[in-house]
């Protein structure tokens, strides 16, 4: 390691200074006391170890890079700012330069517990569970911040379908830390899974601390309506997550509505068209509208069961509660010999969000690997498929057939109508599965081996829509076994009308 040179006591001092501030939560307080001491002090490693972590924190990536490279510029073997600039490079997405990171941290101090930690964080990403849970227990051992680790490791459990260990631990990092709200926020999905939802709700609401981090938590002055009774007051709900979210828990509105509220629905714009159907409405916008109407309460769509206290018998399940119309996509449909069958292999990428890309890679499969469906006589297949994955088209497995009608839809309220003029969506966990199931159309949704909450665990059914059937891996990214099991379920249903 390069010995740091003598450093003024006063440069010293203001920096400790600042790195107090930085111990509590004051980064950007901090950052003007760092560079005090730079200034005084240009070659000081610390401080510029602490100016790119401050940064980072603040949200400031290429700032907090140059920094950090500056403090390895002077002291190349300072674990510190590897394991900084790794937290950067994932930030970023580069998980394979994060990854190199935190190994040379570790490299340099193998019992770097914060290395440790966010080199597990990358395994987990990269699709290994019990690599990563190995690291997440060193890191504890090695004293990093027990809630985080715990919290961390709990999702890791919850990769491996070990819901009732994730529930120890989140539980564990609560009696540590009251108010840290990953921890909560995992709780409530592994509760969610195991069916236990009044419990899991209530925990659900810190979902906003957390996800607040990617999308702005909405800052309104009107209270939240929690579910009691009204006489004509307006309440405002909105979409907070993906389209799936949203076609799931629309189902709430007549409910609201029913509670005695004027309701104000705003959506993302693609939804609008489909969502006019939707009973209950009475004013509906659009998120990227420039105005609200006046309202005297408010509340997110995913906070609906919470305020009505939903259990798993007392889920909304009357179907359908969206429509489309069946005669819509007539002139391309009514050609079509046998069972008509819509397909979707693939879901749509948050490409700003690690664990959300490494989600979906685990819940999408290629298009190729859904060849032995296009063996089954008496199917004819449609897709519903958009966005890059579409692509996969252009090279059908062999003697694959695949109406393409991609053109022709414009939004999802498109995409509804040609549901309802298919008799069967196949399709991976994703919107349209939603939206098949909304519509009341006989839906096998294809599940990946780490279940999202909803679906809960090891069901082949859900109590949200009546028409699904769920066909889950049996193992970690292994489609094969699922494939087989729908193309068997697929000539039963080819045969079944002729009996």
């Amino acid at each position: 390691m390069t010995a740091e040179p003598l450093i003024a006591e006063e440069a010293i001092a203001i920096h400790t200074f600042g790195f107090e501030l930085h111990r509590q939560g004051r980064a950007a307080e901090a950052e003007s006391f760092y560079r005090r001491a730079l200034h005084l002090e240009p070659e000081f490693v610390t401080a510029w170890m602490n100016l790119g972590l401050a940064h980072m924190e603040l949200g400031n990536l290429d700032a907090a890079e140059e920094f950090e490279r500056e403090a390895l510029r002077l002291d190349p073997d300072l674990p510190d700012a590897h394991n900084h600039l790794g937290m950067v490079h994932y930030k970023r997405g580069r998980l394979a330069e994060a990854e190199n990171c935190f190994r040379t941290a570790l490299r340099l101090n193998p019992a770097h517990p914060h290395a440790t930690l966010n080199l597990g964080s990358v395994r987990q990403v990269f699709d290994h569970p019990d690599e990563a849970e190995g690291l997440f227990r060193r890191a504890m051992e090695l004293g990093v911040n027990a809630s985080h680790a715990r919290s961390n490791l709990a999702l890791c459990m919850m990769e491996q379908v070990r819901p009732e260990e994730a529930e120890t631990l989140c539980r564990e990092a609560i009696a540590d830390s009251p108010n840290y709200p990953e921890a909560k926020a995992n709780l409530a999905l592994a509760l969610l899974s195991m069916g236990r939802l009044q419990e899991g709700w209530g925990y659900y609401e810190t979902r906003w601390e957390v996800e607040g981090k990617n999308r702005p938590v909405p800052r309104l002055e009107q209270p939240r309506w929690t579910g009691q009774k009204l006489n004509g007051e307006t309440v405002l709900l909105y979409a907070e997550q993906g389209f799936g979210d949203t076609l799931q828990f629309c189902r709430y509105v007549p409910k609201v509505a029913e509670a005695g509220a004027r309701v104000v629905l705003v959506v993302p714009r693609p939804l609008r068209r489909l969502m006019m159907a939707l009973p209950g409405v009475d004013v509906l916008l659009a998120e990227d509208d420039d105005t609200l109407p006046a309202f005297d309460f408010h509340c997110p769509l995913l906070s609906l069961p919470h305020a009505f206290g939903t259990g798993l018998d007392t889920i909304p399940a009357e179907m359908p509660y969206l429509k489309g119309d069946p005669h819509a996509w007539r002139s391309v449909l009514e050609g079509l010999p046998g069972l008509k069958v819509g397909l979707v292999w693939a879901g749509k990428s948050r490409t700003d969000q690690p664990h959300a890309v490494a989600l979906d890679k685990r819940r999408s499969m290629r298009l190729q690997d859904m060849a032995p469906l296009f063996e089954v006589p008496g199917v004819s297949f449609v897709s519903l498929q958009l966005g890059p994955p579409a692509r996969q088209m252009r090279t059908l497995p062999e003697g694959a057939v695949l109406h393409d009608v991609s053109a022709r839809i414009a939004d999802w309220a498109d995409t509804a109508d040609l549901i309802a003029g298919l008799d069967l969506v196949i399709a991976v966990d994703t919107a349209v599965a939603h939206l098949a199931g909304a519509l009341g159309k006989p839906v096998w949704m294809l599940n990946r081996f780490d279940s999202c909450w909803r679906w809960m665990v090891g069901r082949e059914d859900t109590p949200w829509y009546p028409t699904m059937r769920i066909f889950r891996q049996h193992e970690r990214n292994d489609w094969t076994s699922v494939i087989d099991d729908v193309r068997v379920a697929l000539e039963a249903a080819v045969a079944r009308p002729a009996q």
